[in-house]
């Protein structure tokens, strides 16, 4: 596989701070961004617009990344890692997923309209996994060596590279990487509203917001 080396630093579109210290996952729901951090032991929802916080849940098993299937939240949690379903309406866990084998690799989710995507490391892959049934339909190897958030945009799997500094894009039919972009901070949560690709940047303590269009814009190939 080729490596691509990253290219430009993509400009920031939209800054809102974070309501704790130690940034885990990011997902949208259709109108608000959801946030966990794993030393407060917390999962926020967050109004887009200015950043306040919505709500709040308690979640001790906060460890990585968060997606949204449509009706749960799916925190990546607990030690091995699994998916941990929380209901977003009362904050109750009412269910988990194992990710088999059970590890610490898993680092970012986003459901998709193929099923539940997926980085892992050591080594660093991008899988597809059949969301009722958590069985593997597609495993691609991926660049870099710190994979730290994942979301599927319209037509790319992003992931974040957070020793790096990087989102890294690829194809997600055949896991063909597309090129890499510099990003200020590191990143971790990912997630994409289908205006903009917002990460957690973990050392600002912030979310910051790119365009697609400047993403792929400032694409190294």
């Amino acid at each position: 596989m080729t490596s691509h080396q990253a290219g430009m630093t993509v400009a920031i579109s939209r800054t809102l701070p974070s309501p704790a210290s130690y940034l885990c996952g990011l997902t949208w729901d259709g109108t608000q961004l959801w946030h966990s951090d794993q030393e407060a032991k917390k999962i926020f929802a967050i109004d887009p617009v200015d950043g306040a916080v919505v709500r709040e849940w308690d979640c001790a098993l906060v460890r990585a990344d968060l997606a949204y299937d449509g009706r749960l939240l799916c925190q990546v949690g607990g030690r091995p890692k699994r998916l941990v379903l929380v209901d977003p309406r009362t904050g109750k866990v009412t269910g988990e997923k194992p990710v088999l084998p059970a590890s610490g690799r898993l680092t970012g989710i986003e459901c998709g309209p193929e099923g539940i995507w997926m980085c892992l490391r050591e080594p660093t892959v991008v899988q597809l996994r059949d969301y009722a049934t958590m069985s593997v339909q597609r495993e691609f190897p991926a660049e870099g060596r710190s994979p730290s958030g994942l979301t599927y945009t319209a037509g790319f799997i992003v992931h974040g590279d957070f020793d790096d500094a990087v989102l890294r894009l690829m194809r997600p039919e055949d896991g063909e990487p597309l090129g890499a972009v510099s990003v200020p901070g590191r990143p971790t949560g990912l997630t994409w509203t289908g205006e903009h690709l917002w990460y957690c940047d973990f050392p600002a303590r912030s979310f910051r917001a790119v365009t697609t269009d400047a993403m792929l814009a400032g694409l190294a190939r």
